[in-house]
Order: structure tokens, then sequence, then C-alpha cells
């Protein structure tokens, strides 16, 4: 389905004020959330999180779509396309995931191999022998 220049350049005008309206959004989203455009208003991280993701992917479905001609494309193209996108959202899900329980056991893996030497430790270095005292007293 071809398009004449003046249709096709409407339709990149359209889509590109509808992603700078959807992008708009995003920020008074973002700056609302946290408090910067009403005092003492502050949204739930996880509903400001999905806002936002929710707004990127609706952008990156028009960029995808229209600007690289996926939706004029037979269905298995997309597919194929669609497919390895959500194996590596899959995947950064999974390391983030992974990354969290490290962070959250990192406290009990630093208490459980810890030596304490402090006690057993001798002064190094250029010390004279009266300045070195016995690990007994």
């Amino acid at each position: 389905m071809g398009h004449d220049y003046h249709s096709s350049k409407k339709i990149a005008l359209k889509t590109i004020l509808i992603l700078a309206g959807v992008t708009v959004i995003e920020v008074l989203i973002a700056l609302g959330g946290k408090g910067y455009l009403i005092s003492g208003f502050h949204m739930a991280w996880w509903l400001m999180g999905i806002l936002m993701i929710s707004g990127s992917l609706y952008k990156a479905y028009l960029i995808v779509g229209e600007f690289m001609h996926m939706k004029h494309e037979v269905k298995a193209l997309g597919l194929s396309v669609l497919l390895p996108t959500l194996l590596l959202v899959w995947a950064i899900i999974a390391f983030m995931y992974e990354g969290w329980a490290w962070k959250e056991n990192r406290q009990t893996i630093e208490d459980r191999d810890r030596i304490y030497v402090d006690d057993f430790i001798l002064p190094q270095g250029m010390l004279l022998e009266q300045d070195v005292k016995p690990i007994d007293e």
C-alpha cells in the first residue's frame, strides 16, 4: 500500500505530534509523581512505573510501526521481530531480579565471610622493638 508524498508527510507529522504528546504526558507524570508540580502530592512508585513503561511501549510501537514500516509488513515478519524482543525483555527482568537478590543478600554474605583479624595483626613497618607490644597484654 503506497502513499503519495503529501499523505506520507501528514501521517509522519501526526505520528510526531502523538509522540511529542506522550512524551509531555510522561514528563508531567514524572514531575507530578515526585511532588515537583503539586506540593505534597506523591504518586506510588509502582503506578508511576506502570504509566511510564506503558507510555514508552506505546511510543516504541508507533516508531517501529510507522517510521520503520513494520505496520505495513506481513504478520510473520512482525512476529519474527517481536519474539526476540520479548526474550530480551524477559532477560532484562531476570537479570534485574538476580541483581536485586544479590543486593539483598550482600550483608548476609559479608557477615558470613568476614574474618575478624584485628586482634591478631602485629604492626608492620619501621617500628622499634619497644613499640611492639605482645598480644597477651
